[in-house]
């Protein structure tokens, strides 16, 4: 039987304590809860408003590539040069056609892959692409050349753990020919039923051979492989709850066999309060973090810089090659935000490893304008930045100025197309009215309460009908970020409270 840190919940009192918290920003709960949360999307920056917030080092421009890819995640460029997004939450696999004219924007975007379950990483090897689903890992046969798939889609693992906390599977081949992938645990801290939780997993390309590569990881979203060499370098997001600054998120050499410490110690092998008493060997034998991170900043994309073949000119400075790109979704469990920037790692002779920002201004004054979560070298040489609150995708470039030509194509819903609009009066009543039972069941209006101005990391409920469809919001509902929990609903049930907070909370 799996066992789980206490979770406080919160009442009456809980709701007493929200409100008295509105001229802190945010909200200190009992059992080392911290709720700053900033919200679960937001408007896409103007370039002008882009280029004042976001600073890059000297020399070097930012620009949006691309708007209207929602819930956009990690990046993958093609042989041909289009660039494909994954976007969880809508179910789908983007395709960013290349910029052949030279604008700085796409000179398409579509969906390539759609109706999948949170496809999150992707790999590409000899003709197939891979996508790794929450249960499985698919691959479905690509041609890059005309940026199309053929066939039905092949799922070659299948039966990978389901539902909690961490949900999203990340998958890159390696320098061995082989599929990694690496799956979170299902909690903020406890011991896991499933051992395939917390890890990274060892694979061959036609999903057979499974092995645990490594242990104790206990979210690491990406990964990627130092250039020139076989060694492996992993983010990992630490545990919840025990205050502002502790524990550091992780930047890991992983290496087969090795333990990383969780559940039982955090950072450099500090016992865990709740887990670590009684595994004083397990700690000992852990493998301390290659870089620490500050707190909560939610480490997940990174991406090792090397200069691509062909474009001297466009290539970052020298001091930039083999430098690794890491971007920080930023906090919710800390009462002043931090993270939500890129940083760069340099790696130094002596083995050591230095952090210096490089994207920042996505946050200011405890205000969020962005949450960068995949990185990705181009064949241009400049660093592709995906942003799932905004929707966007950035391009960072060297040596000469962004491209400012206008916003790109936009797929985002008019306020005209109502999501309800579709539903008849006698079912539109009746879902609202099951959703409506569900909303009072269930603790969300302990954090969403209607006509109550929430501080601005609780953002009230508002303005959904121009965010969400139906089918995108119970999507949406079916595993929710942190600090909101994931409630065990139906398929149906979670179409009822999707109408019902649509309805309630739509204008």
């Amino acid at each position: 039987m799996r066992r789980h840190v206490r979770a406080a919940v919160i009442g009456t009192a809980g709701f007493a304590l929200l409100v008295l918290s509105v001229a802190c920003g945010y909200l200190p709960l009992p059992f080392g809860w911290t709720i700053n949360f900033p919200g679960f999307s937001g408007e896409p920056l103007s370039d002008s408003a882009l280029e004042r917030r976001v600073r890059v080092p000297p020399g070097f421009s930012i620009d949006t590539y691309a708007q209207g890819v929602p819930n956009a995640r990690l990046l993958l460029f093609t042989p041909a040069g289009d660039l494909l997004v994954s976007a969880p939450r809508p179910g789908k696999v983007w395709l960013l056609t290349r910029d052949a004219d030279g604008n700085g924007q796409p000179d398409g975007q579509r969906v390539l892959l759609d109706k999948l379950y949170q496809p999150h990483g992707l790999a590409y090897r000899d003709g197939w692409l891979y996508v790794a689903e929450t249960t499985a890992v698919l691959r479905v046969r690509f041609d890059p050349s005309t940026g199309t798939v053929s066939g039905d889609p092949e799922r070659i693992i299948r039966d990978l753990p389901d539902g909690g906390n961490h949900w999203t599977r990340t998958i890159h081949i390696g320098p061995d020919g082989k599929l990694y992938v690496s799956m979170g645990s299902s909690c903020n801290v406890c011991l896991e039923d499933d051992k395939r939780r917390a890890t990274i997993m060892r694979f061959n390309l036609d999903g057979s051979g499974a092995e645990t590569f490594a242990t104790g990881l206990r979210n690491s979203v990406d990964f990627a492989w130092q250039p020139g060499t076989d060694v492996l370098y992993a983010t990992d997001n630490g545990r919840d709850l025990l205050g502002d600054d502790f524990p550091p998120d992780e930047l890991n050499r992983v290496a087969r066999g090795e333990f990383y410490g969780w559940p039982f110690a955090n950072g450099n092998r500090v016992p865990d309060p709740d887990y670590g008493a009684n595994h004083a060997a397990e700690i000992a034998l852990s493998t301390p973090p290659a870089h620490a991170f500050g707190a909560h900043v939610a480490a997940l994309g990174i991406a090792f810089y090397e200069p691509p073949a062909g474009t001297p000119g466009a290539a970052f400075p020298a001091d930039y090659t083999g430098a690794a790109f890491v971007a920080q979704h930023g906090s919710w469990n800390r009462s002043k935000k931090s993270g939500y920037q890129v940083v760069v790692l340099h790696f130094r002779p002596d083995g050591s490893i230095s952090e210096a920002p490089f994207a920042t201004g996505f946050m200011a004054d405890e205000r969020v304008f962005g949450r960068p979560v995949g990185v990705a070298v181009g064949p241009d040489g400049a660093l592709y930045v995906s942003d799932d609150f905004t929707a966007s995708i950035y391009r960072i470039a060297y040596g000469r100025a962004g491209a400012h030509g206008g916003p790109a194509p936009t797929m985002r819903r008019t306020a005209s197309a109502d999501p309800l609009a579709a539903l008849e009066p006698t079912a539109l009543a009746a879902a609202r009215q099951r959703g409506a039972v569900l909303w009072g069941a269930h603790p969300c209006a302990n954090c969403h309460v209607r006509g109550v101005a929430m501080p601005d990391t609780l953002r009230p409920l508002a303005a959904l009908r121009s965010k969400y469809t139906i089918d995108s919001l119970a999507e949406f509902l079916r595993a929710p970020p942190p600090p909101m929990p994931a409630v065990p609903l139906t398929d149906d049930q979670r179409r009822d409270l999707a109408v019902y907070l649509l309805a309630t909370f739509g204008n």
